[in-house]
């Protein structure tokens, strides 16, 4: 006969914390919000870490390279979404990668005998003011000269001459050897009042750039998470499907992590993917995987080599799997039973495999409760779709501007490949909704107040790393009338406006 769970399943919203002892160092500036993102022995240390424990959601209206850079400046991870050919997907990548750098192989190249209207196309194309003008036209050739938006003016009988005549000339230029660290470069920049640095090698080959901006964002972004190159860190999300191809060429364009999207983790077709990856691109890149919501799930994910487990089924606010298909589990839940596994899994084996809660987050709250539960970190879609840097338009509705907002199992994103079905079966109803979001502005700043209510609640635990407060939280089952005491009640509120956190 079929097994039935005794205890119900349930939500973040029917737990609350309770209050520890709030040490005099238990203030908000000594937290440390740093986490695990792929698997680690005891002794080691994760091979990929992140500032803050969250990421945002494989999803076409959600992550995209825009907002994985926005995301990466404040200390997270953005999966770029895969429901885009591999080239697209690809292409994403590299954009990421190329746009914050400490040195930047230049790929906008031009030779002495091009025009300002070839410059001006390069400039189109590329994006980029500053062009490196070498002796053969390529990212590495004897650097001649630079051309920036200062060294020109645009007018019809202007566009034909040759570059040669308004560049800036090699003997002109500020430049650093190769070999020249990057506060070193810096300070060049600085003392010369440069908005970018040339690096040559001994035979005046162009080798980096160093830029101003670059300077001025980690100053402004502390946090922000770059790998060993000083670059963006960035994920991208893959199927059971066509991953033989895509994969290779996520990890050729510079992917630090991957993660298969799919909406059921227990399967056959996951097991064949990690096996894929552990195979071919082991100590290369690490693959997450899900989604599940029990131990049985965890462990067979896990015994097939995922370096992370992706816990959550039906949570999502867009997500209609429960309503659909009857499967799923309360989020709450779920975690808590996933973290028990992962926790013995480590003391059986002396492996730590971080766990990523997706879905049912509604206010802000709930990412503190998430990983007092025992998730590493949380991966939110609708959190991120409301702001400018998330790839919808802005329009106004009514009264209220808002954002579109749409499910990977919508009729509208038509991403079947994620339904690991087999035999490239279609699937003939739809498990999401297509929707809007209110607009709620820039990244940062919201980030930035969410981060704050995590460390206070942490400081409020008594609590100043994450470890710690998986350690020593305390946490309430509430009822349904002590949610309502938990908010306004009782009163007449002067602004009729109504809030939402997230």
């Amino acid at each position: 006969m079929a097994f039935y769970y005794q205890e119900p399943s349930r939500t973040f919203s029917e737990y609350l914390l309770i209050p520890n002892l709030t040490r005099t160092d238990n203030i908000p500036a000594n937290v440390d919000l740093t986490v695990p993102v792929v698997k680690y022995r005891t002794g080691e240390q994760s091979a990929l870490r992140m500032n803050i424990p969250i990421v945002s959601a494989i999803m076409q209206s959600v992550s995209d390279n825009n907002l994985a850079v926005a995301l990466a400046r404040s200390g997270g991870i953005s999966f770029i979404h895969g429901s885009q050919s591999v080239a697209d997907q690809a292409e994403m990548i590299r954009k990421v990668k190329k746009y914050k750098a400490g040195f930047v192989i230049s790929d906008s190249n031009l030779t002495p005998d091009h025009t300002l209207r070839d410059i001006l196309a390069l400039k189109e194309r590329k994006g980029h003011s500053t062009v490196a003008v070498t002796e053969d036209g390529t990212p590495n050739g004897k650097l001649l000269g630079i051309v920036t938006s200062r060294d020109y003016r645009i007018s019809r009988d202007a566009l034909d001459k040759p570059i040669r005549e308004f560049m800036t000339p090699f003997a002109s230029l500020v430049y650093g050897r190769e070999g020249i660290s990057l506060s070193e470069a810096n300070d060049i920049i600085w003392d010369h009042k440069l908005n970018c640095l040339p690096i040559i090698d001994e035979n005046q080959n162009l080798m980096y750039f160093v830029f101003r901006k670059d300077y001025d964002s980690h100053k402004e972004n502390p946090y922000e998470l770059l790998d060993q190159h000083k670059r963006y860190v960035v994920g991208a999300g893959v199927n059971t499907r066509d991953f033989a191809e895509r994969i290779p060429a996520l990890v050729e364009a510079g992917a630090d992590v991957l993660c298969i999207d799919s909406s059921d983790g227990f399967s056959e077709w996951q097991r064949r993917t990690i096996e894929y990856v552990q195979a071919n691109f082991k100590g290369q890149i690490g693959i997450g995987a899900g989604n599940v919501v029990d131990r049985e799930g965890f462990r067979y994910l896990v015994e097939s080599g995922a370096d992370f487990v992706k816990v959550g089924i039906g949570g999502g606010s867009i997500c209609i799997t429960r309503e659909q298909k009857g499967i799923g589990r309360g989020q709450a839940t779920a975690l808590i039973e996933v973290a028990a596994a992962r926790d013995e899994y480590f003391q059986e084996t002396g492996i730590y495999i971080p766990i990523c809660s997706d879905g049912g987050i509604v206010h802000d709250y709930h990412i503190t409760l998430a990983l007092a539960m025992g998730a590493d970190f949380v991966m939110m879609g609708r959190y991120f779709a409301r702001f400018d840097e998330s790839p919808t338009k802005k329009f106004k509705l009514g009264n209220n501007y808002v954002k579109e907002y749409w499910g990977e199992g919508s009729n509208r994103a038509r991403n079947w490949q994620r339904y690991d079905l087999g035999g490239g079966q279609g699937l003939s109803f739809e498990e999401g909704v297509d929707s809007y979001v209110p607009y709620a502005g820039g990244l940062k700043e919201n980030l930035d107040i969410t981060l704050s209510k995590i460390k206070s609640t942490m400081c409020n635990c008594g609590a100043l790393s994450i470890p710690e407060l998986q350690r020593t939280a305390r946490i309430t089952l509430v009822s349904s009338t002590s949610l309502i005491e938990g908010g306004a009640h009782d009163v007449i509120l002067k602004d009729k406006t109504v809030y939402s956190e997230t």
